[in-house]
């Protein structure tokens, strides 16, 4: 009788999960920032070599890429809000994570734009895997530097909130086992 009783009994509504498209744009990023932040650190230790304009190359058409994602979950973001965070994270575990998402998006736009205007300001200018781009500054050595030591400096600061991300992350997944991890996680499929 339990079992039949069960079978009637409304589903319990499942934890709530981003959509499958803002899981996709996550990860993507993930792995498109990993790609250009590993070609620009090896095109800088190889910048005056012969060869090094290829991973220039790639360094700003894959940044591209990631501004092109960060747009669409901006874009996704305005329209679709994240339930909050479990009750039972302490207040101030809730703001350290609001904060580091509102500094990480912060970065995540500035650090690409600066890229962009050093690189629009500098004599190779912007090119998307080799179709240029309009060219719309006049080139000046000294302002593409000033836009690339920008750039440059906050990587380190974008490195330093992508690790206290992942820190809080797994901390949901292996001590609190709370279902916070799982909200940006891959469905598993059922049979």
């Amino acid at each position: 009788m339990n079992n039949i009783n069960q079978a009637w009994a409304p589903a319990a509504k499942a934890p709530w999960r981003y959509s499958g498209f803002a899981i996709g744009v996550h990860w993507g990023s993930v792995v498109v920032l990993a790609l250009v932040a590993g070609l620009g650190w090896y095109m800088m230790s190889i910048e005056d070599e012969p060869g090094a304009g290829w991973y220039f190359a790639q360094h700003k058409s894959w940044g591209l890429v990631f501004a092109l994602l960060l747009v669409a979950r901006l874009v996704w973001r305005l329209f679709n809000q994240p339930a909050s965070l479990p009750v039972v994270m302490p207040k101030w575990q809730q703001r350290l994570a609001s904060g580091t998402q509102v500094l990480l998006y912060l970065l995540m736009v500035l650090m690409p734009l600066a890229g962009y205007l050093g690189a629009s300001y500098s004599e190779h200018g912007v090119q998307l895997f080799g179709t240029a781009l309009p060219v719309w500054a006049i080139a000046n050595h000294d302002t593409a530097e000033w836009f690339f030591d920008i750039h440059g400096a906050m990587i380190w600061v974008l490195v330093a909130l992508v690790t206290v991300h992942v820190a809080g992350a797994m901390k949901h997944l292996v001590l609190d086992k709370d279902g916070t991890f799982s909200r940006m996680w891959f469905k598993p499929r059922t049979a």
